[in-house]
């Protein structure tokens, strides 16, 4: 996951312009323009023009496989406009933490994985995006874990809790769904985990390997700085503290009459050091 996380990030950066400005708000749009459709519709013709069917998508009817991204489930419209303004809140969030590019390619990728799915086992209208748009808060839910949210406009809470409770829908999906449906939030979650495996998986990782490793980290580092400093030339170097004109090119350095042979000091250390005898 790491090295395609890398190549997205390498695309996304040769490619600047690439990617939907203000993706999820046109999503949330055309949702809302298609549910306004389906309520004005009492023949039920909208829907069933534009819900996933497989096989008419493999007939010629492909603009179902985009279509069916704007077919929402909900029927009250409180109901449908807050869905609509979590979907919006989430997704321009996750745009202007990860840019356009990434965030893009995200939904794209999860779209992608839902079509194969509906295609390959012949799903018929049951097959939505709301799995795939649940999907972004999991991401959103990794990058701010301890955001406090207002549920229900009025009680706070950790955007972590809910997205364990969002984790616990996937889990319900999954259990009661039936084969294929089961597969949906499957995919929804594998997307995920492509964009935010690596971070997750840190998450849980015990808090001493994650000191372990930092504290490796640490140590090269130094290691290297100091191997940096040993090849600098430099004229004088202090015998106390290490330091040397070429680090320190306005320090003072001297040598001291007293130690036995040549021993350079600075200026902090000429008269505050033991002298070096012969013995």
């Amino acid at each position: 996951m790491r090295k395609l996380m890398n190549r997205i990030d390498r695309f996304c950066c040769a490619h600047p312009r690439f990617g939907i400005p203000r993706l999820m708000m046109w999503i949330v749009l055309a949702n809302a323009a298609v549910w306004l459709l389906m309520m004005m519709d009492t023949t039920g013709l909208a829907f069933s023009r534009l819900c996933f069917d497989a096989d008419a998508i493999l007939h010629g009817q492909i603009w179902r496989a985009v279509t069916f991204l704007f077919v929402s489930n909900s029927s009250g419209i409180l109901f449908f406009a807050v869905e609509m303004y979590f979907y919006y809140w989430i997704g321009s969030a996750l745009e202007h933490q990860w840019g356009s590019g990434r965030f893009t390619i995200y939904y794209l990728i999860g779209w992608a994985l839902t079509v194969i799915v509906g295609l390959v086992f012949g799903m018929d209208g049951g097959l939505t995006a709301t799995f795939l748009n649940l999907s972004l808060f999991f991401a959103f839910a990794t990058l701010y874990p301890d955001l406090q949210v207002l549920l229900f406009f009025i009680l706070p809470i950790k955007v972590k809790w809910l997205a364990y409770l969002d984790a616990a829908l996937f889990a319900y999906a999954v259990i009661t769904g039936g084969w294929p449906m089961l597969l949906v939030p499957i995919v929804a979650v594998v997307n995920y985990l492509i964009f935010c495996g690596d971070w997750l998986f840190d998450f849980f990782r015990p808090a001493r390997v994650q000191q372990r490793k930092k504290t490796v980290d640490f140590k090269r580092e130094a290691a290297r700085i100091k191997r940096d400093q040993e090849r600098k030339p430099f004229r004088h170097r202090c015998e106390v503290c290490g330091r040397t004109d070429a680090d320190f090119p306005n320090l003072e350095f001297r040598y001291c009459s007293r130690c036995a042979g040549y021993h350079c000091y600075c200026a902090d250390h000429i008269a505050n050091h033991v002298h070096i005898t012969d013995q």
